[in-house]
């Protein structure tokens, strides 16, 4: 497995009348190179209609490039800094939750405008390292990751059911249970390229809008996110594809939401249960 270092990134923000400092986790590496993305119960019991590659497979191979994706969820406290900087409108329970959680109550466009501010932050400041300043010279992007980034860095290139192998486990991940816990704090040495979280918690939202085959939703070519068109049945009312499960499902769901499944959100929701994480991707289209 490739990935960046595990160091953790101080950015000095000034926010008045107050000066905070927000730790940004390193990305990790995801390669380039094909995965396997889509499921079937013809192949998998467990899956979910609307996880069929299109109406002829259940699955289907793309060759994605190279991205790098933050290791677990952005927390409450990482998006109170934001918050802090006072251009962007949150939820209020976004920032009043435990500090090192996942961040819930964020909207589609909430998740968005943090990705960002984000970027900004890491393009202005002298702190950032290098490799990242020079990508983000080079029109790289922070951004939410693709439905196709998201599932293949969840399940690797090996075709596995779930982040951590074809079985499912109860103790890696939050499922079922009272609340959040700690971003990152669910220990899973087997996920693929050592990300965590990435079943369980929250739900996390991704750049992709919402319809029920994935080549109309999510694969418009390599890292490339689907385009609005009102026209289209599926884009009438609009949602985005959320991803994970959540720390909300039930015992009869919990392990069906492996990281083939899907689902979709409206766009201006922020609910107790979603959440997201950032990536940093070559040059796409924005949205």
């Amino acid at each position: 497995m490739t990935r960046a270092g595990w160091f953790l990134l101080l950015i000095a923000i000034s926010a008045a009348p107050l000066v905070a400092q927000v730790r940004v986790p390193a990305f990790v590496e995801i390669p380039a190179g094909p995965f396997t993305i889509g499921a079937d119960r013809s192949t998998d019991p467990m899956a979910f209609d609307n996880e069929k590659w299109s109406s002829a497979a259940a699955e289907g191979t793309l060759d994605l490039s190279a991205f790098f994706i933050a290791p677990h969820e952005v927390t409450a406290g990482e998006f109170a800094i934001f918050a802090q900087d006072g251009k962007w409108s949150v939820d209020p329970r976004a920032v009043a939750l435990q500090a090192g959680h996942p961040v819930a109550f964020v909207s589609w466009p909430d998740a968005i405008a943090y990705c960002r501010w984000l970027e900004a932050k890491l393009k202005s400041s002298s702190s950032t390292p290098p490799r990242i300043a020079q990508a983000l010279a080079a029109g790289w992007h922070v951004t939410l990751p693709t439905e196709a980034q998201w599932e293949k860095a969840a399940r690797g290139t090996d075709r596995r059911r779930f982040p951590w192998g074809s079985e499912p486990r109860r103790d890696r991940a939050n499922f079922n249970s009272g609340g959040t816990v700690a971003a990152g704090s669910v220990a899973c040495p087997e996920c693929a390229f050592g990300l965590t979280d990435m079943a369980g918690n929250v739900w996390e939202w991704t750049r992709d809008w919402y319809a029920a085959g994935h080549t109309t939703a999510s694969c418009c070519g390599p890292d490339e996110a689907a385009s609005y068109d009102p026209a289209q049945p599926q884009f009438r009312i609009p949602r985005k594809v959320i991803k994970g499960g959540s720390f909300l499902c039930a015992d009869e769901y919990c392990l069906r939401y492996r990281p083939a499944a899907r689902r979709p959100q409206m766009v201006d929701t922020g609910m107790s249960h979603i959440g997201f994480r950032c990536v940093r991707t070559e040059p796409v289209r924005r949205d």
